[in-house]
C-alpha cells in the first residue's frame, strides 16, 4: 500500500468523490497529501471497504488534518472526549443531524472538517445529502453576492443543544452554549473561493438587516442552498468512511432508516475564525493551478 496512488473518482461535476485504495491506518505522508488535496477540490469524499477504526486510529487520521474539536454538547465515548458517538434507535427522540446545517457553525472557530464511519447500520444503510455552499454561491446574481459580501449573521446554539441529549445522560444544567457572529460569505483559506455561510439549525439573524428582511432573506438563502443541482447523496454501507468540509457545504443525515439502528463515531477538526477577504478573485481556484475555476461552476444563466 505504501507505494500506492490513491484513485480520486468524482461523483458529481459540482461536488462529491470517492476515493479508493486507500489504508486508513497506513496512509504515507503522499497518499495523505493526495487525500487532502481531494477534500479541498471536491468538499465531500467518500471511502468504502474499511476496516472499522478503533477511537484512536481515528482520532489520528483527524489529527492529521489539524487540531481536533470538542462538541459542546454532544455524548462523548468514554475515554474519548474527541469522539462523538452517533447513535439512533428506534426509542430515539431525535437524529443526529437530520435537517440541513453545517457542523457546529455556533463556534468562534467552528469545525473544519468532519469524519464519520458508521459500524451499525440497516440494510438500506440510510442516505446523507451533501449541498455546495460554492456553488450556491456562485449562482446567485453579482448583485446580491455583493450585497451579502458585506453583511454577518449570529450563529447561536442555545435553542439546538439545550436539552438535546438528555436521553442519552447529558445533563446541560448551568451549561453556556456557544453564539459567534461570522461573515454571511466565507472564503475558503486553501482554495480561495467564496461560500454562502449561513444554515437552517444556527444562524439566527443577518444583524445588518431588520428582523422582518432577515427572515426573508436567510429563507431565500436556505432554499436556494437546498437545490438538488447542488447536492450529492450517499448511500452509506458499513465501515464507509465519509469526510467533508463544513467550510463549503451543509449536509443533511435523512432519518430514512427508522425503526432500524445506526452507530458510528464521528472525529471533527477544528477550523479557523471564518473571514471574508474582500481582495481575493472569486473566480481564481489556487486548487486549479490559479486557472479560472470551470465554467461548470459558474451556472447561473441556466438557473
Amino acid at each position: 500500500m505504501s507505494d500506492t496512488t490513491l484513485t480520486i473518482i468524482p461523483a458529481t461535476p459540482t461536488i462529491g468523490a470517492e476515493v479508493r485504495g486507500a489504508d486508513l491506518v497506513n496512509l504515507n505522508d503522499a497518499q495523505f497529501r493526495q487525500l487532502s488535496d481531494a477534500l479541498t477540490a471536491h468538499q465531500v469524499i467518500f471511502l468504502r471497504d474499511q476496516p472499522a477504526l478503533s477511537p484512536t486510529q481515528q482520532i489520528a487520521l483527524g489529527r492529521r488534518f489539524g487540531p481536533l474539536h470538542e462538541h459542546p454538547a454532544a455524548p462523548h465515548l468514554d475515554g474519548f472526549p474527541e469522539v462523538f458517538v452517533i447513535h439512533t434507535t428506534r426509542e430515539s427522540r431525535i437524529a443526529n443531524g437530520n435537517g440541513w446545517h453545517t457542523d457546529v457553525s455556533c463556534d468562534e472557530r467552528p469545525p473544519l472538517a468532519t469524519l464519520l464511519q458508521l459500524h451499525v447500520l440497516p440494510e438500506s444503510g440510510g442516505d446523507t445529502l451533501f449541498a455546495s455552499t460554492y456553488a450556491a454561491y456562485e449562482t446567485l446574481s453579482k448583485p446580491l453576492q455583493e450585497l451579502l459580501c458585506t453583511l454577518t449573521a449570529t450563529h447561536a446554539s442555545e435553542h439546538v443543544y439545550r436539552g438535546r441529549y438528555a436521553e442519552r445522560g447529558v445533563d446541560d444544567n448551568g451549561r453556556v452554549y456557544p453564539s459567534s457572529v461570522h461573515p454571511v460569505i466565507r472564503t475558503h483559506p486553501d482554495s480561495g473561493r467564496r461560500a454562502l455561510y449561513v444554515n437552517r439549525a444556527f444562524t439566527t439573524k443577518i444583524n445588518e438587516l431588520t428582523n422582518r428582511e432577515s427572515d426573508a432573506l436567510l429563507e431565500f438563502l436556505y432554499a436556494h442552498i437546498e437545490r438538488p443541482e447542488f447536492q450529492v447523496r450517499f448511500a452509506w454501507s458499513k465501515n464507509a468512511l465519509a469526510i467533508w468540509d463544513n467550510r463549503c457545504t451543509q449536509h443533511f443525515a435523512l432519518w430514512d432508516y427508522w425503526p432500524s439502528e445506526r452507530k458510528g463515531h464521528r472525529v471533527t477538526v477544528e477550523g479557523e475564525r471564518p473571514y471574508f477577504d474582500p481582495e481575493l478573485d472569486p473566480n481564481l481556484d489556487p486548487v486549479l493551478g490559479g486557472t479560472r475555476a470551470p465554467a461548470r461552476l459558474r451556472v447561473s444563466e441556466r438557473l
